[in-house]
């Protein structure tokens, strides 16, 4: 008898691992009332999700609003995987942050992969982190084409 593979909850310390772990992710905003999903660079502060962006849709639709940002990984070959989800409310860096913040924020090292003499800082607050990973008992057969079942 095959086991199915578990879905897994994440604690908020393997969370935030994770979050460290990664450079690139998924912001989620509200545009023209349709979820938008775009691709960011990004970096951690304390628990808060840094991403620099010029003006224009992303900027324009996360400023003072509600937002998704999620981050993952899979093995579509072992049918493994996790994925992070942060919701929150994204903020523009400006001068009513304190002066550590903006200190921290601009030498976080984040650097984007689009030059633009334009970027603005975008502070994700998060409101939740929630995590799940998909994993295989230890042993388990995979049912699937790459698993040794699949060759006999």
């Amino acid at each position: 008898m095959t086991e199915a593979a578990e879905l897994q909850t994440l604690t908020d310390e393997e969370c935030t691992e994770l979050l460290s772990a990664r450079t690139v992710g998924r912001l989620g905003v509200m545009v023209e009332r349709y979820p938008l999903i775009l691709p960011v660079n990004y970096t951690l502060d304390r628990g808060v999700v840094v991403i620099r962006s010029r003006p224009g849709t992303k900027l324009t639709n996360a400023s003072h609003a509600n937002v998704t940002f999620q981050v993952d990984d899979f093995d579509t070959v072992t049918r493994t995987g996790w994925s992070v989800l942060v919701r929150g409310q994204a903020e523009e860096l400006t001068d009513r942050h304190s002066e550590e913040v903006r200190e921290r924020t601009e030498t976080s090292g984040l650097q984007p992969w689009v030059a633009d003499a334009d970027l603005r800082w975008v502070r994700i607050i998060p409101h939740g982190v929630t995590g799940r990973r998909i994993v295989v008992p230890p042993g388990a057969e995979q049912d699937w084409a790459y698993g040794i079942g699949a060759y006999m």
